[in-house]
């Protein structure tokens, strides 16, 4: 995330955390990275209650409430909406192509949370003030027609699927792992991190011995997203075995 982006969702934080003293303020959507830019500066304001939703457990885009001392943190509170969009099941259609059409009616992408695309079905979660302007706007996507409704119901469309990896390393030093999902050199992995082009848990990391531990999330500019499932046993050699998942 560039200096400048950083510097001003850490202003918008601040000037949330004002708000908040009064009234319930809300920011975003954000992603994962400036989610975790706010955990990060949120962790040092003693007393401050917050709260990140995206309308759905587990949600990768969410919002971040912040709340008065006289309101418990509520995800009821959130000014969100759930819109449903239906079509011929025999229609094949993307995350990609929702996206797309959304952002062509010229909204920002800070009012659009995840995007659920199923077999005939998506789930869009959408800032409250916008629902009614997609209701109105959304009649195709692409060349597909669809009709939209207000809300969703469960199950919601899988967010995501993956690809089981697995290999064995020297170790879990972040350039070894690297190596091992980008199918390259320890030497290029390490050219990879200290470029900046390596994310961990959400945040950029430059150390090449950084460890990596079971559960984390690496993130590989061009290469894709990662969850890391098992590290170990050793194998006869000595060399870790590693399984994992690739983000489709």
């Amino acid at each position: 995330m560039a200096q400048d982006t950083r510097q001003l969702l850490e202003a918008k934080v601040r000037d949330c955390l004002r708000m908040a003293q009064r009234r319930p303020c809300f920011l975003g959507f954000l992603d994962e990275s400036q989610r975790a830019q706010c955990q990060d500066l949120l962790k040092w304001e003693k007393g401050t209650s917050f709260l990140f939703w995206g309308g759905y457990d587990q949600a990768e885009r969410t919002m971040l409430g912040f709340f008065p001392d006289y309101l418990e943190p509520s995800a009821q509170e959130f000014p969100l909406e759930a819109v449903t969009f239906r079509y011929r099941a025999g229609d094949k259609l993307s995350h990609r192509d929702f996206l797309g059409s959304f952002m062509a009616l010229g909204v920002e992408r800070d009012v659009l949370g995840d995007i659920l695309v199923g077999e005939g079905c998506c789930v869009a979660f959408l800032r409250r003030e916008m629902a009614p302007y997609f209701l109105d706007n959304i009649r195709k996507i692409g060349r597909v027609g669809v009709k939209a409704t207000l809300g969703a119901e469960d199950p919601l469309p899988v967010r995501r699927e993956f690809q089981e990896l697995s290999g064995v390393v020297a170790s879990a030093r972040l350039d070894c792992m690297v190596g091992l999902l980008c199918r390259t050199s320890r030497e290029k992995a390490a050219g990879l991190i200290t470029a900046g082009a390596v994310q961990r848990n959400h945040r950029e990391t430059y150390s090449q011995g950084e460890r990596v531990e079971e559960g984390d999330v690496l993130s590989i500019r061009k290469y894709g997203k990662f969850i890391i499932d098992q590290l170990g046993p050793l194998t006869a050699k000595g060399r870790l075995s590693v399984k994992c998942r690739k983000y489709q």
